[in-house]
């Protein structure tokens, strides 16, 4: 972690990327009805994602990162009054922060990997707060509540995250949901991540959340990268402003 944001990094992608999820072959790796299964769910899980040497990188980064970023104990009206307990660092602050996490947000391997599953083309959003943020949990009882998001698109890398499912930080999503509240309903969706996997999600018609941690000693941490369309609206909301500024 430095302070020169502005410095032209080059990122070898296959470094700290799983090459073979980079290729053109990419669809047919994910299983044959990966597009189709994105389109239908919102949602598609991209196990391994990052090496052992870009989770390493990314992970020294983030815990310099960390020493920066802000506690979060608020219910957020804008979102039904779902809780937020956790600690948060916005993309305006990691941009002057850190070169490796904008060069990798940036990077056209990883732009690439994503517009092969959503079927259109995908570009950085406009706003510096939201493009790129870190996300932990690491209190018993830490979760980031339901909502949706005001971009299209948010692919999640996990640096951190509990092993065992029973432990909580899982995430829980229900694409195309009426409101936030149907995630309660049996129709939601429960995933479990490990470090160095991902997840896509088509995160602005995707009710989402994050189950809380169920005991100490335990710690999720997240990279979310929001990308947009050329063609898109961003919903706006407060939310952003509430939990990363």
């Amino acid at each position: 972690m430095n302070g020169e944001a502005d410095r032209d990094v080059s990122l070898p992608s296959p470094g700290v990327l799983r090459a073979s999820l980079l290729d053109a072959d990419v669809l047919t790796r994910l299983g044959p009805d990966g597009a189709d299964r994105f389109a239908r769910d919102g949602y598609l899980a991209l196990p391994g994602l990052l090496t052992g040497e870009g989770l390493a990188v990314l992970g020294r980064e983030a815990t310099g990162l960390e020493a920066v970023a802000r506690r979060r104990d608020f219910a957020m009206a804008c979102m039904d009054d779902s809780p937020r307990h956790m600690t948060t660092l916005g993309g305006h602050v990691i941009g002057r922060a850190s070169t490796l996490i904008p060069a990798l947000y940036r990077d056209r391997s990883l732009m690439g990997l994503v517009r092969e599953v959503v079927g259109e083309p995908v570009i950085e959003v406009d706003d510096p707060v939201e493009r790129h943020v870190l996300n932990i949990l690491h209190r018993a009882g830490n979760t980031h509540g339901a909502h949706t998001d005001d971009h299209p698109y948010a692919l999640v890398l996990f640096l951190e995250a509990p092993d065992d499912p029973a432990d909580g930080g899982l995430v829980r999503y229900l694409p195309r949901a009426a409101s936030l509240r149907t995630l309660d309903s049996k129709r939601a969706r429960t995933a479990h991540h490990r470090a160095g996997d991902a997840y896509l999600l088509r995160s602005d018609t995707t009710a989402h959340r994050v189950t809380p941690l169920v005991r100490p000693g335990l710690r999720r941490t997240v990279l979310n990268f929001a990308y947009t369309t050329p063609v898109a609206r961003p919903h706006r909301t407060p939310s952003a402003t509430e939990l990363y500024e």
